[in-house]
């Protein structure tokens, strides 16, 4: 994408893509902003991702004089959290502490706005902690309204998960999911709930062989084709293990279910590990059998494994299936807040 002139408080800001010449400065400006140590790894990831799938990332820098003085990392969300819409979700955005105050953050949202909207994204979301008075001034300030889903998250740690299944905890056992259509209505049959839902249904990682099976159930349970959104799911599984936790549940040789997770520490300001379930899905013939259970049993153990300390999800605020599900797991609100703003 070409450069493109914006007017901020007398200077000239140049808006451009963010190249990989640019993460040694980004990585300085986002350090000195405040965050606990440098996230060159994390950078690193998503201009490399960028690279790798240009389509689905947005990433821009603002130049003024030549030099780098802010930046703003944005992805299309395409099916996560059960969206049928899409939309552009910011990640990250930084000026320069010499630099602020000039607009420059404000000529960087605006180009994502530009992007949003060619590529047929309506809105443009985000989250910020409750704490970040700074960065909910600049979101108000932006034109972000606070977007009616939840946040939610939960400590990963095994040992409370399988104290939580040996108490049974059950989802719905019908119902419909408002907007977000891979919940899971899963939970133990019979009584054989005394034994862990990862030793009664086999829970391993994503394979390219599995996404056949796995459209087939995402279909069946949303009622649409989300072949696009799945295989780039798979693109990024299986081309960055260290980024995704992705895992397929299988019971009597059949996929039953998956669940799309991902360990992208860095995102919204964050400093700490902290890994995101963007969708859960169960085949509906497998409902009651524990496989969602079993999943999020699985990718605990995993995350615990790669020491993330926290897993976090959005829902929308209708979905009440999903959200009871997840509360009996362990989830609860979040310190963090979604955001939304029009992108048209």
């Amino acid at each position: 994408m070409g450069k493109t002139a914006q007017p901020a408080a007398g200077e000239e800001i140049t808006i451009r893509s963010l190249i990989k010449d640019d993460l040694k400065t980004v990585v300085e400006i986002d350090a000195a902003l405040g965050r606990l140590a440098p996230r060159r790894a994390y950078f690193e990831r998503r201009l490399g991702a960028a690279l790798a799938a240009p389509e689905l990332h947005v990433q821009f820098a603002a130049e003024r004089a030549d030099a780098l003085v802010g930046f703003a990392l944005a992805r299309r969300l395409v099916g996560e959290f059960g969206a049928v819409q899409p939309a552009l979700r910011l990640e990250v955005i930084g000026v320069d502490r010499s630099e602020q105050g000039a607009g420059i953050a404000t000529s960087l949202l605006a180009r994502l706005q530009q992007s949003a909207v060619h590529g047929g994204a309506a809105e443009i979301r985000t989250q910020a902690s409750w704490r970040d008075g700074k960065m909910l001034h600049f979101l108000d300030h932006a034109g972000f309204s606070l977007a009616t889903d939840h946040v939610i998250d939960c400590a990963v740690r095994v040992e409370h998960f399988d104290a939580v299944e040996q108490e049974h905890f059950e989802a719905p056992e019908t119902g419909e999911s408002w907007k977000t259509p891979e919940t899971d209505y899963s939970a133990a049959a019979d009584n054989d709930f005394e034994a862990l839902g990862r030793d009664r249904i086999e829970a391993r990682s994503l394979a390219a062989g599995d996404f056949d099976e796995v459209a087939r159930i995402d279909r069946r349970i949303t009622g649409v084709d989300r072949s696009a959104y799945l295989r780039q799911v798979f693109a990024e599984a299986l081309g960055n293990s260290g980024v995704r936790a992705s895992l397929v549940a299988r019971k009597h040789s059949m996929t039953v279910g998956f669940v799309m997770a991902r360990t992208d520490f860095g995102d919204f300001g964050r400093a700490e590990p902290v890994a995101v379930l963007d969708t859960i899905g169960v085949d509906p013939d497998f409902a009651r059998a524990g496989v969602g259970r079993s999943l999020l049993s699985q990718l605990f153990l995993n995350l615990q494994a790669l020491r993330v300390e926290r897993l976090e999800t959005v829902v929308a605020r209708g979905d009440f299936a999903l959200l009871r599900f997840l509360y009996a797991a362990g989830f609860a609100p979040a310190e963090r807040l979604a955001f939304v703003r029009s992108a048209v």
